[in-house]
């Protein structure tokens, strides 16, 4: 077993409230939070790609663009590529890792949750965590939610307001609450 909460969660061990590491999760939030203050405060591109790396480690690719505000609990665990454009009031629960690929559209109030927790009532107070992939292309509509452990493939449309809990093969348009296939690009 390893000593750092954040690598056992991530190594899918279930992780309790109580765990006696768990005030690191907390810590790292807080971080997380005083600068995303910071963050949603700035208006001026430059400064806020300067900020971006100041969150999550790496610095925003020149291309990419993540529009105020933004909200993210774990910083340290998003990864964005290139030519990214990521539109305002989005949501990322990131202990599990977010992975957003080159040339990604991501709409307005969109969620990105890879952070769960397990169905059975007694072990509910817990952190389970999965990692969420945005392949390569990938388009995903205003006010969708995407689900842990969920890897939406390359080139794939995800519509407004869909709820995906299943990965979402590459070329495919999915919409729908649970999302659904509605059809494949050609």
């Amino acid at each position: 077993m390893s000593n750092n909460i954040f690598e056992r969660l991530q190594s899918g061990e279930v992780v309790a409230f109580s765990d006696p590491q768990y005030e690191q999760v907390g810590k790292s939030g807080i971080r997380t939070t005083e600068l995303l203050i910071k963050y949603n405060a700035t208006s001026d591109p430059d400064q806020l790609r300067a900020m971006w790396g100041d969150l999550t480690g790496t610095p925003l690719d020149p291309t990419s663009y993540v529009q105020i505000p933004v909200f993210i609990n774990h910083a340290e665990f998003v990864s964005v590529g290139k030519n990214v454009y990521i539109n305002h009031a989005c949501t990322m629960l990131a202990l599990g890792k977010i992975y957003i690929e080159d040339n990604v559209l991501i709409g307005p109030k969109v969620n990105l949750t890879s952070e769960g927790h397990p169905i059975d009532p007694e072990n509910r107070r817990a952190l389970e965590v999965k990692p969420v992939v945005i392949k390569r292309n990938a388009w995903i509509g205003a006010g969708a939610t995407i689900m842990a452990g969920v890897t939406v493939g390359e080139n794939s449309i995800v519509a407004a307001g869909a709820v995906v809990n299943k990965d979402v093969p590459a070329n495919t348009i999915v919409g729908g609450i649970p999302a659904k296939f509605i059809k494949k690009i050609d």
